[in-house]
């Protein structure tokens, strides 16, 4: 007679097979067990819209101009002028945004003079203009 040798393998077919009809039970059941509309929190009504960015431009001769919208003339304004210029935006705005706009041949060490003076002036909310649509 011959000897049985002991099979190691597993099938896995029918646990494969056992899966697949619990999935498809899953699906069919889970719509039908969700009844009523969901509660989702709401945010509430927005203050006020974001304000627009003031921008200041730094040019190729180390000046400072300001502009309080994109779409405003530039206006130089000296050191002293300048921090008064911050002061009264904040004292307006307190998250009021600024983008510095630098001349690309400008050595950075003005840029980020002009970051620190923003910085010392309470300015939260600064960012860097990259690129020149010019």
């Amino acid at each position: 007679m011959r000897q049985r040798r002991l099979m190691n393998q597993i099938n896995v077919v029918p646990y494969i097979d056992v899966m697949l009809v619990l999935l498809v039970i899953f699906m069919v059941t889970a719509p039908m067990i969700q009844t009523g509309n969901i509660d989702v929190p709401t945010a509430g009504p927005a203050t006020s819209p974001p304000s627009e960015a003031m921008i200041i431009e730094v040019e190729a001769d180390r000046s400072i101009s300001v502009k309080r919208t994109a779409s405003s003339t530039a206006l130089k304004v000296t050191d002293l002028e300048f921090q008064r210029f911050l002061r009264e935006a904040l004292e307006a705005d307190p998250e009021q945004p600024f983008l510095i706009a630098a001349d690309k041949t400008l050595p950075y060490q003005k840029v980020v003079d002009v970051l620190e003076a923003v910085r010392t002036a309470g300015v939260r909310k600064v960012s860097l203009q990259t690129a020149s649509g010019q």
